[in-house]
């Protein structure tokens, strides 16, 4: 055989994982387009908010205090508690924090959850390493684009078998962003890129099984890639085939496709291609609140009024949120993560907000004898992850009324206004850990907004917390 073919099949194999690895590697700032930038910012200001707002949600204070007493480094703050934890510790707390209400932002194309994985791994490694707010933005763009990226790419294959779109993929977010942050050469980068590969785990039994491990593979996947990282940099080596190889990602977990990865890599920037969430649950759920709102409001109805419900999802909406309603694991998590409460507890409270994910909105008698009245009916030819559904209810006074829901709120077709989106991050600052003033929610808003400006990132948290 040829010399030169033996190149080329030794080449072939590792070309997609090099070109990620020379992409992130030489990115600056000033390659960003403004709506990359635009985008890098709102999704940041949102998931600050809802990870205050969920910083004393069940188990993370408990996963705070532990890592609070392992002590170490202080390189990243605590977000809604102050002090710093070593960077890979202060990723994976922020990280949980952030998921814990289900609350954050969603990808439109993809199943994944980006920024709650990618910002916290960012933000502590730029405290650490006292980078501009540029070179900060620089990396949040660069991880949350390839993160965008790798969900697409994989979605079109079809839906996974189970494993969670979040942690497996948000894992290359981070050690993108991390990478950037250490300032890692295309080789370091690639390195960095392997040893998380090795860390790459995730499951959507925890979605489907409510516990409280669910808010936390998000935070996992967001250490993993800060370590990674800092292992790069210190040398150690990975395998170079991360994605194509012969037990890469493609190959254990779904197959990719690469041209979609790929396409537009550098002068397309897909970190805005999410959605900011209107209600705090599971996206799954989202058509179908906004189905059980509008019915009820249209019809005032009444939980009384009903004689049964019956609403008609997806496979893969069925496979998430379709299961019996059973509280009694974890309370928080049950009620985000079931069709059946959600739907019952728009028409009782006619709203959908952090109140309904109290204890006594979920045990709520009266939402669950609505429960017991609801059906889930799956259509297998339905596509959709969070759309279309069909609701239809059957009332004592208006007989049989129905709606088809085809987007969720927050998406492109069905926009949030900015008052909107301003009094949702406004009321989760109002709470959490340490709940801010309003001066407080106007500072870190403002800080946000001017971040490229920042001087040194270990500062943003400063008279704050």
């Amino acid at each position: 055989m040829p010399e030169s073919a033996v190149k080329k099949n030794v080449a072939a194999p590792t070309e997609i994982s090099r070109d990620l690895a020379q992409h992130i590697a030489g990115l600056r700032y000033e390659d960003l387009p403004d709506y990359a930038v635009r985008a890098a910012k709102q999704f940041m200001l949102d998931t600050l908010a809802v990870a205050w707002a969920g910083s004393n949600s069940p188990g993370c204070a408990d996963a705070h205090a532990m890592l609070a007493d392992e002590g170490g480094r202080a390189d990243g703050t605590v977000w809604a508690y102050g002090g710093k934890l070593p960077a890979p510790a202060a990723a994976f707390a922020n990280s949980m924090f952030a998921a814990a209400l289900d609350f954050d932002s969603l990808g439109r194309d993809a199943p994944s959850h980006v920024n709650i994985v990618v910002l916290p791994a960012a933000l502590a490694l730029a405290e650490r390493r006292h980078v501009s707010g540029k070179e900060f933005l620089t990396a949040l763009v660069a991880g949350s684009d390839l993160m965008c990226r790798l969900g697409v790419a994989c979605e079109s294959q079809g839906p996974s078998k189970g494993w969670f779109y979040t942690s497996v993929h948000g894992v290359f977010g981070s050690v993108a962003a991390s990478a950037r942050l250490m300032g890692l050469d295309a080789v370091g980068t690639r390195n960095a890129i392997g040893i998380a590969f090795s860390q790459a785990a995730g499951t959507q039994q925890a979605n489907i099984e409510p516990s409280l491990t669910k808010r936390m593979q998000s935070g996992f996947a967001s250490r993993s890639g800060v370590f990674a990282a800092l292992l790069a940099a210190r040398g150690l080596t990975a395998p170079r085939a991360v994605f194509e190889g012969q037990f890469g990602l493609f190959k254990l977990y779904q197959e990719g496709d690469a041209a979609r990865l790929l396409d537009g890599l550098g002068s397309r920037f897909e970190n805005g291609n999410l959605s900011i969430k209107k209600f705090p649950s599971c996206g799954c759920n989202h058509t179908a609140l906004a189905g059980a709102l509008q019915l009820t409001a249209e019809h005032d109805l009444q939980p009384d009024d009903i004689e049964s419900i019956e609403v008609e999802v997806s496979p893969f909406i069925n496979r998430l949120v379709g299961g019996d309603f059973d509280p009694s694991g974890d309370p928080q998590v049950a009620a985000q993560f079931n069709i059946r409460y959600s739907i019952a507890c728009a028409i009782t409270r006619r709203k959908f907000g952090l109140a309904e994910l109290e204890n006594d909105a979920v045990y709520d008698p009266g939402i669950g004898t609505l429960i017991e009245r609801i059906k889930v009916v799956v259509d297998p030819k339905n596509k959709g992850n969070r759309g279309p559904i069909e609701l239809r209810i059957r009332s004592r006074r208006h007989g049989n009324i129905a709606c088809r829901v085809e987007h969720v709120p927050g998406s492109d077709e069905w926009p949030l206004s900015e008052r909107e989106v301003a009094d949702k991050c406004r009321e989760c600052f109002a709470l959490g850990a340490k709940p801010f003033t309003g001066k407080q929610t106007d500072l870190i808003m403002q800080r946000v907004a001017n971040i490229e400006q920042t001087a040194d990132m270990a500062e943003f948290f400063k008279d704050l917390l």
